[in-house]
């Protein structure tokens, strides 16, 4: 995939002048890309594009302009997107009563591992993830994972843990928005 580069990132005050017409694009890529499975598992496939948003938004509202502090959050956010023929996403595990996530985050211990893509060929290929992200009891409410594709187009998406076994597709502009990523090294 094109990672994001320091020639990419405008200075926060430029930004802000660009900043409605950035983020409006920008909506409209991930709202192509937003995957809901279930009621509170929601995976963000990340782009080029997005990955840029969201390191325009932290040096805005940081208001980072140490060159090496910009550097560091360009490589930070560029480990969100895939690899060669990979898809890079941001899993949010959304449950809003407290004592439910609690609960919950602690049954889906090990949920990572779990998860997967159904590809055109039947195959899953499941998450690849941060092991920096697992915990000693629970499962974290965000997750960072990676899905290799091996030139077949995603079809849908699922879960395989013992609590949580649930599968959906993806609809027909979500596979084309994936699969158009892939192709034009957007996702890989």
């Amino acid at each position: 995939m094109k990672k994001v580069i320091r020639e990419d990132i405008l200075d926060f005050e430029t930004y802000e002048d660009h900043r409605e017409e950035f983020r409006k694009k920008v909506m409209n890529i991930k709202d192509l890309r937003r995957v809901h499975l279930g009621h509170h598992l929601t995976f963000l496939f990340e782009t080029t594009e997005t990955i840029r948003y969201q390191i325009q938004e932290m040096v805005r509202a940081e208001k980072i302009v140490r060159e090496k502090d910009i550097l560091h959050e360009i490589l930070t956010y560029n480990e969100l997107l895939g690899d060669n023929d990979s898809l890079g996403c941001t899993l949010l595990i959304e449950i809003s009563d407290p004592q439910s996530r609690d609960e919950l985050l602690k049954k889906w211990m090990g949920l990572p591992q779990h998860l997967y893509l159904i590809l055109e060929n039947g195959q899953k290929s499941y998450a690849e993830f941060d092991k920096r992200q697992v915990g000693e009891n629970r499962v974290s409410s965000v997750q960072y994972l990676k899905f290799q594709c091996h030139g077949q187009k995603p079809l849908s998406i699922g879960c395989d843990h013992q609590v949580l076994g649930i599968e959906g597709p993806f609809t027909e502009k979500q596979k084309e928005a994936l699969w158009g990523d892939l192709q034009k090294g957007e996702g890989s």
